[in-house]
């Protein structure tokens, strides 16, 4: 994994917690989390995205202990299957990257909508569909300026 890959995670992690908890923004900011998890996939093993994933997934399930770990099963299930993406798919076109993320934001909530359990859950079309959807927008937007301003997801080498 590329040191700029790494950076940036980190980066997004840190600036997700401050938005986040520090400042409590909430949903009205993008999910970070799950951008980092999605940039760090594509150049690391299955295992290793898949274990970042849960351990952001679990620190933010920590924010609000409704379901918790579903979060984090949600996002370790996203980073594997991301990870695999470097197999099937090969780019570096706008066009691949802008659903790349859209598809792993919707995938995510998706899935943590399934995981929740019907209690902790809201309507399907109105969480998944309307909130997922502008999510999903909210950080391929974010994941496509880091991608123009840093070189995010420009591939050196591939990892086996």
């Amino acid at each position: 994994m590329r040191t700029l890959d790494r950076v940036l995670a980190l980066l997004l992690i840190l600036v997700h917690l401050i938005v986040h908890v520090g400042f409590g923004v909430g949903v009205g900011a993008p999910d970070l989390f799950t951008l980092a998890v999605l940039i760090v996939a594509r150049d690391t093993h299955m295992a290793l995205a898949a274990l970042l994933g849960l351990g952001l997934g679990l620190l933010d399930d920590a924010q609000g202990l409704v379901a918790f770990g579903a979060h984090g099963l949600a996002l370790a299930l996203v980073g594997a299957l991301a990870s695999r993406t470097r197999d099937l798919f090969v780019g570096e076109s706008v066009f691949f990257v802008a659903s790349y993320l859209l598809v792993g934001k919707w995938a995510r909530d998706l899935l943590h909508w399934l995981l929740a359990g019907a209690d902790n859950r809201g309507a399907f079309t109105e969480t998944v569909l309307v909130e997922g959807g502008l999510g999903a927008l909210y950080v391929a937007a974010v994941g496509l300026f880091l991608m123009f301003t840093t070189g995010a997801f420009r591939r050196t080498a591939r990892v086996r």
